[in-house]
């Protein structure tokens, strides 16, 4: 066994027997993992049809805006899900035996994380559109990155490849 393997499994299960011990903090951070993913979603579509809205009445300029905000983080979302299966990376609750906090039945495919991936490039998709709402959208990343980690479904690895793979393809957005 790796010395950060072990480290992380230390703090991993000193980390989840202290959450034990507050169940509401559990419910939270199931809440928020979820929260979290929805207002992303969300987020990026109000975005699609908030541009759709302000080029309405010029749709081809309106159609070359919006066709980037959705070709590179469908294609790049295809790049990721593709190298990720094939590295077939371990979660820690495949390596490990603990019981992770957030509910998971899937096993490998954890680097880099589509979660962390997704997230990024939707705040740099809303970033285009008011820089505001990306930064906004940013910090939720952040969380999310660290609620996946603290609810054992991701190694920190798994989220740090996800937010630069995203990082790397929402910088493509500007390129058009």
């Amino acid at each position: 066994m790796m010395d950060s393997k072990f480290n992380y499994y230390q703090f991993y299960t000193a980390l989840s027997d202290w959450l034990s011990r507050y169940p509401r903090l559990i419910a939270i951070l199931r809440w928020m993992n979820r929260l979290i993913v929805l207002v992303m979603y969300v987020a990026y579509l109000l975005v699609l049809v908030g541009i759709c809205w302000r080029y309405r009445a010029i749709p081809r300029t309106g159609l070359q805006v919006l066709a980037p905000l959705v070709i590179v983080p469908g294609l790049g979302f295809g790049l990721v899900s593709f190298f990720r299966h094939r590295l077939n990376a371990p979660r820690p609750y495949d390596e490990w035996a603990i019981d992770p906090l957030l509910a998971r039945e899937k096993h490998g495919d954890s680097l880099p994380s589509r979660h962390a991936f997704s997230a990024t490039v939707i705040s740099l998709v809303a970033w285009r559109a008011a820089w505001p709402l990306g930064v906004f959208l940013l910090v939720l990343t952040l969380i999310l990155g660290l609620v996946r980690i603290i609810g054992g479904v991701h190694y920190p690895r798994d989220i740090i490849a996800g937010i630069c793979c995203g990082l790397l393809c929402g910088a493509c957005l500007w390129l058009f």
